[in-house]
């Protein structure tokens, strides 16, 4: 089974910077698409971005041109590079193996 260990979550300021990562590890066969959501109280956990195996993305339109996904292959790691933070940003991020597999999250908080 495989694992997800997230860190880089935290506090920053609006317009700050963080960067989150997300390590796999057990036993894995294969690399599926792999991605960030995020979910805050009383809204459904919605999609943020999402890296395939060939390194194609998809980012909500409320991220692009902000955040940036990428992924290392050979550690089996994704990560989310966010910057230019805003308030509405402030969630809990969960990291998805092939959305199926999540992590435990990791609270993002951006304060104005």
């Amino acid at each position: 089974q495989v694992q997800l260990v997230e860190s880089g979550g935290g506090l920053a300021q609006a317009g700050g910077s963080l960067r989150l990562s997300c390590a796999a590890s057990g036993s894995i066969f294969s690399i599926p698409a792999m991605g960030w959501y995020r979910q805050v109280p009383g809204k459904q956990r919605e999609s943020v971005a999402l890296i395939t195996s060939g390194g194609s993305t998809n980012y909500a339109d409320s991220v692009k041109g902000r955040f940036t996904i990428s992924r290392d292959n050979a550690s089996n790691t994704v990560h989310l590079q966010m910057a230019s933070l805003k308030p509405e940003d402030t969630a809990v991020y969960y990291c998805t193996w092939g959305l199926v597999l999540w992590g435990q999250g990791t609270q993002v908080t951006v304060s104005s």
